[in-house]
């Protein structure tokens, strides 16, 4: 089995991966991570996580590398990381009582061929009602200012939900594991 590089810094998706239990490195690639003008946000998840897969294949000529991206769409708009607790709760208000999916687009690349097989998995969390004074609390405990859509499903946030839906839980975190399996055994790594 060729190694495994993660191109990513993200601990959600190290935390994730290492569920698969295959060794694997990560390093972070350095591309410009910007949307695109007219961009859809189903294209800019797949375009991102190939080029992520794609901007370590010079480095790492005889591997599989992966590359994930993630939005959450709320309507038409795209939310990003919040970085602070303003916009956290600002984002929030906005999702209170509404639906908000998450496109995570992921890619493989075996950089010995070439190959590289990109898709999306999609994951849609309903909101409860929430007032403003719930989501101060909920932030204050969990700041999860570097979540797109301002919290963690992994953690506390699963409080602020009414119900999900989706195919692939993990791919709500930002790597969808059932997909990833699937094109590993593409390039013929058996799991378990």
């Amino acid at each position: 089995m060729p190694p495994i590089i993660l191109a990513s810094s993200s601990p959600y998706r190290r935390e994730l991966l290492a569920r698969l239990r295959l060794p694997f490195t990560c390093k972070a690639p350095d591309l410009d991570e910007s949307r695109l003008a007219g961009e859809p946000a189903l294209a800019m998840v797949m375009r991102l996580a190939e080029n992520k897969a794609r901007a370590l294949a010079q480095a790492y000529p005889h591997h599989l590398i992966i590359g994930a991206d993630q939005a959450a769409v709320l309507g038409e708009q795209v939310l990003g990381k919040p970085g602070a607790f303003e916009p956290a709760l600002e984002q929030l208000k906005a999702c209170s009582g509404r639906a908000v999916t998450f496109l995570t687009g992921i890619a493989l690349l075996d950089s010995r061929a070439g190959e590289c097989q990109v898709d999306c998995v999609p994951f849609t969390v309903h909101m409860r009602p929430l007032d403003a004074a719930t989501l101060a609390r909920y932030l204050r405990a969990e700041q999860p200012y570097d979540c797109a859509g301002s919290f963690k499903a992994e953690g506390l946030g699963v409080s602020l939900f009414e119900r999900t839906e989706g195919e692939d839980a993990t791919s709500l975190v930002g790597l969808p594991l059932i997909r990833l399996v699937q094109m590993l055994h593409h390039r013929g790594v058996q799991l378990p």
